[in-house]
């Protein structure tokens, strides 16, 4: 990670680490940076970038900072308004753009945004690129053999344009609804937006699919998202399901790149069940890639079990779904993700979509003729403990040698019962001890012994 951006763009608290001075020069550097690469190829195009945004109140400052930037350096910014991170990335590698940027902050609350950048192939930005952006952050920035302060703006007709691009997101919406394999006709089925980027996207696909469509958290006010709905708060959505007698329902979160789906009877079924389930359809089939479904080091000991006694292989990745992908693009499997929902199915994406991920789940129950808990039933999950600790320095956690040797005497009481994972949140100021075990109480209380060291040796901060 860098010194801005971590594992899924820059992100922070609106107006204290991200501010709109930082987008403006994001978007001068890109700009530029884009247009100068073209340059030195022999072609003489502008850089085209488009942008798309959830429904936080800052994203418009962020917009208007960004698209600032962009076209003083020359770049013509296409606006996609309100949509989903997996839109951008779509319409990034379906109609030739050099670039598509995000304003989000994904699951964090309203306060917090981001900004998440893609290449011209809709996959996250290279770190390479990244590094150039916090160096020209930063003051100076050396690229193309020479050392920058400040780069050039554009001048008389070179200055870029702005150009409001809805259409892309409404062709996105024409590619989710030509995935339907079936009519969703018969079937009443529950969205939860997180009052976010699906708000306006994932009724309108389900309604043309023919479901009986039940929604909520569709109510964006820029404050809302993600307030006691969506993935995180999954929750709402079950007892939505029950009260109203689904057959299933699905949570995003606020840029509907995770999907959550909950079965008939309230229970949830979460990314790892999700990725059983797709894959051994796809095994059923033929059409599992190389075999093998790619995981995060955070999935359940109870997926890898239950992928053993159908013969599917699995691999585990860092956590976050660019590493995800990025394997899965190296070794040429079909499907892999994250615990969280974040799935990623890679002949039609290349980042996680969830409004795509409810799709193929309705496709499996449908061809399968099943309940989504009967395809869920063989997966026996494991409790699982995350202890989330904030702290001013992630990495003088990591490599404390009380706290090594703290999870290594939990290792070593659970054996081959259990696991223990400290790691480093990718978006936050945060150390995250898991624990998986037989039972809950077990998980909590291992959890709690290395929690207590990192406190004890001070790195906690309230």
């Amino acid at each position: 990670m860098g010194k801005y951006f971590g594992t899924d763009g820059f992100r922070g608290e609106a107006n204290e680490s991200l501010t709109a001075e930082r987008a403006f020069k994001v978007g001068r550097f890109l700009g530029w940076y884009i247009k100068e690469k073209k340059s030195r190829n022999g072609s003489a195009e502008r850089a085209r970038i488009v942008i798309g945004k959830d429904t936080r109140r800052s994203g418009y400052m962020f917009e208007y900072a960004l698209v600032g930037g962009l076209v003083a350096s020359g770049a013509d910014a296409y606006l996609l308004h309100v949509t989903t991170t997996p839109s951008v990335a779509y319409v990034v590698r379906s109609e030739g753009f050099d670039c598509g940027i995000m304003i989000s902050a994904s699951h964090n609350p309203f306060y917090d945004n981001g900004i998440k950048l893609f290449n011209g192939q809709g996959e996250k930005m290279d770190d390479r690129t990244t590094a150039l952006i916090e160096n020209y952050l930063d003051g100076k920035v050396t690229v193309f053999g020479q050392e920058f302060t400040e780069v050039p703006y554009a001048k008389r007709d070179e200055i870029g344009r702005t150009v409001d691009y809805v259409a892309g997101r409404n062709r996105y919406i024409g590619y989710l609804i030509s995935l339907g394999m079936h009519s969703f006709k018969g079937y009443k089925v529950g969205l939860d937006c997180a009052n976010g980027s699906a708000w306006n996207i994932a009724k309108s696909v389900f309604d043309a699919l023919g479901a009986t469509t039940f929604v909520m958290g569709a109510d964006p006010d820029g404050t809302n998202i993600n307030r006691g709905c969506g993935s995180t708060h999954i929750e709402g959505l079950q007892k939505f399901v029950v009260d109203n007698g689904l057959d299933v329902g699905f949570a995003f979160d606020g840029d509907a790149d995770r999907c959550l789906c909950v079965d008939e009877k309230g229970n949830l079924v979460d990314g790892d069940l999700i990725m059983y389930i797709y894959a051994r359809y796809l095994k059923e089939r033929g059409k599992l890639l190389g075999n093998t479904v790619v995981t995060t080091v955070m999935s359940n000991f109870g997926l890898y079990k239950a992928l053993d006694e159908i013969g599917i292989q699995y691999a585990k990745t860092a956590v976050g779904d660019r590493f995800v992908y990025e394997y899965m693009a190296e070794h040429g499997h079909s499907i892999g993700g994250e615990q969280s929902g974040h799935i990623i199915f890679s002949k039609y994406a290349t980042t996680g979509d969830g409004i795509l991920t409810s799709l193929k789940i309705m496709q499996a129950m449908i061809d399968k003729k099943s309940s989504l808990s009967r395809l869920a039933a063989p997966v026996t999950v494991y409790p699982q403990v995350v202890k989330n600790t904030k702290v001013a320095d992630k990495a003088a956690v990591r490599s404390d040698a009380e706290v090594l040797a703290a999870v290594k005497a939990v290792e070593s009481k659970l054996g081959k019962d259990g696991r223990i994972l400290l790691r480093e949140s990718g978006t936050e100021p945060v150390v995250r001890v898991m624990v998986e075990a037989e039972s809950e109480a077990l998980c909590n209380a291992y959890a709690d012994e290395v929690v207590k060291v990192i406190k004890a040796k001070g790195y906690a901060i309230e």
